[in-house]
């Protein structure tokens, strides 16, 4: 498809040509098949530790959004992939070098040419967005929707850092969950008791 063609089918709102310039689901699963991961969120309180190291010994390190990294010694420093729900242009991407883009978001029209068009690229299908959106109440964070997506794979470990469910509030901006569209206290209950049931997955701590 040519940057023309993207433009069209994105305001034009046609998952079908949206659709065709990802990999497919099953595909994304291979890959994470027996892999140790480890899924960064980006809450402030990550700042304060020194898991840097600990992240970058997992087989895939996977961010999201605009992926703040202050520090090695508290956030690492490889970016494998990269999830979004916010718009991110070849800066982002080159500061960031992730070897695969994943665009979670329901909102089309914040994905630009750059991701859509980068190796790998993975969009993440409306119907999967919505029952998450439905379980919660509300609609889920770009880190709850990845929580899901690997749980359902075969991976060997998913480790979550930064994530503490908004308390220290977000390094990427100063709103406070009253701001926000999400329900945390929701997202909370809903990653202990998947951990409770998956030994797979663990937080490694914020």
């Amino acid at each position: 498809m040519t940057r023309l063609g993207f433009l069209l089918a994105r305001t034009l709102r046609q998952e079908g040509p949206l659709a065709s310039l990802s990999v497919a689901q099953d595909a994304l699963m291979k890959d994470l098949s027996g892999r140790q991961v480890a899924l960064v969120g980006n809450a402030r309180s990550l700042a304060e530790g020194e898991k840097g190291a600990q992240i970058d010994a997992a087989d895939v390190v996977i961010r999201i959004n605009r992926a703040p990294m202050p520090d090695p010694q508290s956030h690492g420093t490889r970016t494998d992939w990269l999830a979004l729900a916010v718009r991110a242009g070849r800066g982002d991407l080159r500061r960031l070098a992730p070897g695969r883009v994943l665009w979670m978001s329901h909102k089309r029209k914040r994905l630009t040419w750059a991701a859509a068009s980068s190796p790998g690229f993975y969009l993440h299908p409306l119907s999967d967005w919505a029952a998450l959106r439905d379980e919660l109440g509300a609609p889920p964070t770009t880190g709850l929707m990845m929580i899901r997506l690997l749980a359902s794979s075969d991976l060997a470990s998913l480790e979550l850092f930064g994530f503490d469910f908004f308390a220290s509030l977000s390094l990427t901006g100063s709103r406070t969950q009253a701001q926000v569209p999400h329900d945390f206290t929701a997202e909370r209950a809903w990653v202990e008791t998947l951990m409770a049931r998956d030994p797979r997955i663990r937080m490694a701590g914020t």
